[in-house]
């Protein structure tokens, strides 16, 4: 039983955050299922919104946030983390996170602040078009110089342990979690009385999508089976603007590009964004997604078009370097050439939920970042605010788990954890069983459970991902585990989380979009979609 003050659970933004601030109570140890960069964090083009120009203030950031979310958001959370994000970034400047800076006016360097969709003003801090990679690098930095972290990278958490699942008759609480560790294909006891969940989002559910290979959901399927509750997982975000080439199927097209002015248009070079809402193409995602879908089934193409190629090139070049690289090496100039661009799924509203401070219902366990739903992000998250959520609430949580849990009381020593027990598990030599279930999975929750939506569509996916249940389970006590074994696991959970809840709502708000139920419910008040188990 290898035993810690603090467990970490993934390594983007919030879990590196989150172990920095444990670092200076207690031993942390970060566990992540492949590299410690491996993270939806790493991949982040676009920014982290936050109020640092007099320009600005807290009441605009709170009411774009909250007209963003349809009606759904905690007013109290989000008021919560703008307010707090200032000292944040401050703490990411200490850290050495280096972004861009212009000349004043009055010839002192500030922050070079873009803007984004649902922005009423410029608030998007950046490093380039390559924020994610600089913010984890340098928070990867600092959490090495720290003795009393340790990472375990390549280790797969399985499942969370906890007082209700060995049958104590308690208080619901977190004592450890079982994990796989890849490299000697066993499974390790881990034991903590704080667990922080920040395992990023679920992505790979669908068949087209911005997120990295490791985004499964794995955070919420585990949450779930431990007995936390679980919200607003029918809100899944496309970002309108995924490059669309047989070479680079996941590579994003930073929405800070339209907030440099960039247009999107048809195959014959005219703009559409005006005739669906009168933002044009800074409207918030849920919107532009829509639309660039119903302009791809109107025309007929495959794709439609984001055209920066007015703007001169040295702005081009200097604004967004990787997008400007990474699309040359398929024979796109973006400084001639328009960029042909689908939506694809890009980011969980819903997931864990939990209070401002990242608590769930099992004590001693935090959700941090997109695997969390603290209420921020409601029906449909603002551009950039998903780091700012990161980043506040990790800190908040670690707080908030030194007070209800603090270190040093006896109670923590009485727990003796029980070793993982394969049984008569066997090794599985039908790896194409997984891979094609896997595909299954992606395939329908695209066809049936993407953009728009309805109910037929809905319970055909929830039929099918039934069935998927039962196989992967039986395959999961039937054969040894393995990573494959283990996201599969998770993906059909997740998946079956967003139909259930998509089933749920009768109404269209934000994100989602049913020809059933076309309008928003006004008659009743908005609710969040909550699946608890019993």
């Amino acid at each position: 039983m290898i035993d810690y003050d603090f467990i970490i659970v993934g390594s983007g933004a919030g879990g590196l955050s989150a172990a920095l601030h444990a670092s200076e109570h207690g031993n942390v140890a970060i566990i992540t299922k492949r590299g410690t960069l491996d993270s939806n964090s790493n991949w982040a083009q676009g920014g982290i919104a936050c109020v640092t120009s007099e320009e600005d203030s807290i009441e605009q950031h709170v009411s774009d946030t909250l007209i963003a979310g349809a009606g759904l958001c905690n007013e109290a959370a989000v008021r919560t983390i703008v307010t707090e994000g200032p000292d944040r970034i401050a703490e990411l400047v200490k850290w050495g996170v280096d972004f861009d800076q212009r000349e004043a006016s009055d010839g002192h360097l500030e922050f070079d602040l873009t803007r984004e969709g649902g922005h009423s003003q410029r608030r998007v801090l950046h490093a380039a078009d390559a924020t994610g990679r600089e913010l984890t690098e340098k928070l990867l930095a600092a959490v090495r110089e720290r003795p009393n972290i340790t990472i375990y990278e390549n280790h797969f958490a399985i499942d969370l342990i906890t007082t209700a699942k060995l049958g104590f008759v308690t208080e619901d609480r977190v004592l450890g979690l079982y994990v796989l560790n890849e490299s000697t294909h066993e499974v390790e006891t881990f034991r903590s009385d704080r667990i922080v969940l920040s395992t990023g989002g679920c992505g790979r559910v669908y068949l087209y999508t911005t997120n990295p290979r490791v985004a499964t959901g794995d955070g919420v399927a585990m949450a779930w089976r431990a007995g936390a509750s679980i919200a607003n997982m029918e809100f899944i975000q496309f970002h309108p603007t995924c490059l669309y080439h047989p070479q680079k199927r996941s590579f994003l097209i930073t929405e800070a590009m339209r907030g440099e002015g960039a247009r999107l248009i048809d195959n014959k070079g005219n703009e559409f964004m005006h005739k669906y809402d009168p933002r044009g193409s800074l409207a918030p995602r849920d919107i532009v997604a829509r639309a660039i879908d119903s302009e791809i089934k109107r025309t007929g193409g495959p794709c439609v078009y984001l055209d920066i190629s007015h703007r001169p090139a040295e702005f081009i070049l200097s604004h967004f370097p990787n997008i400007y690289k990474a699309c040359l090496e398929v024979d796109i100039d973006i400084t001639k050439q328009s960029i042909p661009v689908v939506p694809a799924a890009h980011y969980q509203c819903g997931g864990v939920v939990t209070d401002v401070n990242g608590a769930t219902r099992i004590r001693g366990l935090c959700a941090v970042g997109e695997v969390g739903c603290t209420g921020l992000h409601g029906a449909n998250r603002l551009a950039s605010n998903s780091l700012l959520e990161c980043l506040v609430i990790s800190h908040r949580a670690v707080d908030h788990m030194l007070r209800k849990m603090p270190i040093g009381k006896e109670a923590e020593q009485t727990y003796t954890l029980p070793p993982w027990q394969s049984g008569e598990a066997v090794d599985n030599d039908e790896l194409v069983v997984i891979y094609h279930n896997w595909d299954e999975i992606r395939r329908l929750m695209w066809d049936y459970v993407s953009i728009l939506r309805t109910t037929k569509r809905l319970q055909r996916a929830a039929a099918r991902l039934r069935n998927l249940k039962r196989e992967v389970q039986e395959f999961y006590w039937n054969f040894r585990i393995t990573s494959e074994l283990l996201e599969l696991r998770n993906l059909v959970e997740t998946a079956s989380l967003i139909v259930e809840c998509a089933i749920r709502r009768h109404e269209s708000r934000g994100l989602h979009f049913t020809l059933d139920y076309p309008e928003k419910d006004l008659v009743r008040e908005p609710a969040d979609t909550v699946v608890r188990r019993y």
